[in-house]
């Protein structure tokens, strides 16, 4: 801030003009009495003084003029309105404006990101009751199909069962009854080689129930496949079972007894069992 001083150049010039004066005046005269020095140093006190009261006169005015600047100042950011406020004002709001922006996209990808996981765990949820109803439908139907298997089985164990009964019970029957005159039964006509079997009518009823059991589980694996761990595993026909009449047989064709006597079995027919 530029002040300009008049009065403070006016007395400058006549202070220069006094000692100039007063040098030439040493130089005329070479002693000079108590008075003019006197004189001199009244004048100069009171040059002194002045100059005192106009620098504190100045200094009082340039605090003036600073306060009044400060308020004006104060009172342009209070209103919003000074330089030194609006441009930070400017880049702060510019940087919240990008951070609200980045807060804005980062709410989006988090809000996304757990509406994926939600659709994750519903469809795990729907495909792991799928997959449990599935293996239910399986487990059920295999145990319905296997509780089939079983009644037909028992069925039909039940009828040759019941057959041979009746007709050992019929047979006993006449026996008893006349003794003395056996009956002549009609000799069963057989073409080719036949089996004289040996056995008891519950070995035979065994080894036929095992026959008929494999005959059925081979025609079902033949249908459906390999049916796994789950049904339960039926009982295989070994050589065992299939020949075991055969060896308590007579095989030859000379043997002791009629025929009549013996049930007589075609090979023909038990060559047609599967056996494993």
């Amino acid at each position: 801030m530029e002040v300009d001083f008049p009065e403070q150049d006016a007395s400058s010039t006549d202070e220069e003009d006094t000692v100039s004066s007063s040098v030439s005046d040493d130089g005329d005269s070479s002693e000079m009495n108590d008075e003019d020095c006197e004189r001199r140093r009244v004048e100069c006190m009171d040059e002194m003084t002045t100059l005192e009261k106009q620098f504190g006169d100045l200094k009082e005015q340039l605090y003036k003029e600073r306060l009044c600047q400060v308020d004006i100042k104060l009172q342009e950011v209070i209103a919003a309105c000074a330089q030194e406020y609006l441009e930070p004002l400017a880049n702060l709001q510019e940087n919240m404006q990008i951070r609200t922006k980045v807060g804005g996209i980062y709410q989006e990808l988090c809000l996304e990101s757990v509406k994926n996981k939600y659709d994750c765990e519903i469809q795990a949820a729907c495909q792991h009751w799928e997959s449990e109803k599935l293996l239910l439908f399986d487990t059920v139907h295999s145990d319905l199909e296997e509780k089939i298997r079983r009644l037909e089985e028992d069925r039909h164990s039940i009828d040759i069962t019941s057959e041979l009964w009746n007709d050992g019970l019929h047979s006993r029957k006449n026996k008893k009854k006349d003794p003395f005159c056996p009956v002549k039964k009609k000799k069963p006509v057989v073409s080719g080689p036949y089996i004289v079997y040996m056995l008891q009518d519950l070995d035979v009823l065994e080894d036929w129930t095992a026959i008929r059991k494999f005959c059925m589980h081979h025609r079902r694996r033949r249908r459906w496949g390999r049916t796994g761990s789950r049904l339960m595993s039926l009982p295989r026909l070994t050589d065992t079972t299939i020949w075991r009449g055969l060896r308590r047989a007579d095989c030859s064709m000379t043997a002791s007894g009629s025929a009549e006597d013996r049930p007589c079995v075609s090979t023909r027919r038990t060559n047609t069992l599967p056996v494993p």
